[in-house]
């Protein structure tokens, strides 16, 4: 069963797009064209997002191949499917990637073990809510945030995996 899900890339420099459209392109087995538009918050940047659909895993695999630049920041989103959970992948450079498993709609979902962890391993409140919003990717939220807003009413492009 295939899924979809949606690559943002809030911002790239512009030597680098044509990079990111080709490691796009590579995990989706499908030309790439993005449309880029200026990123206000980070002149001289450049921003873009696309939405693909896919096999389950296709989200990490692209989330790997954007990796590979450190001075990008973007998001990958992977909705759930039949036997597979949805992921949400966030970059962002200094701070590296983030990833969390998502369900239905949206929300990042904390299992029961993470949870059994952190309450054994954390002694005091704000050591708790030091744990939760780590494991909730709060710090990757917070610096993408402004990168997001920036980017409403931005066009989109819709992309299909082949194979």
């Amino acid at each position: 069963m295939p899924t979809r899900g949606v690559v943002y890339v809030h911002s790239t420099p512009l030597a680098v797009c044509s990079h990111v459209e080709w490691a796009i392109a590579r995990v989706l087995a499908a030309p790439v064209n993005l449309q880029w538009t200026a990123q206000p918050v980070d002149p001289g940047a450049r921003r873009a997002e696309c939405g693909w659909t896919g096999r389950p895993g296709t989200g990490a695999e692209l989330a790997a191949a954007l990796r590979q630049w450190p001075m990008i920041r973007f998001e990958v989103t992977e909705e759930p499917s039949p036997g597979a959970d949805g992921e949400r992948f966030m970059h962002v450079p200094g701070r590296g990637l983030f990833r969390a498993t998502v369900g239905a709609a949206g929300d990042i979902q904390l299992g029961e073990d993470r949870l059994r962890a952190i309450l054994a391993t954390a002694r005091a409140p704000e050591a708790i809510a030091h744990a939760l919003d780590k494991a909730l990717g709060t710090a990757w939220d917070a610096e993408l945030e402004p990168y997001r807003y920036a980017g409403d009413g931005a066009p989109v492009t819709l992309l299909t995996r082949v194979g």
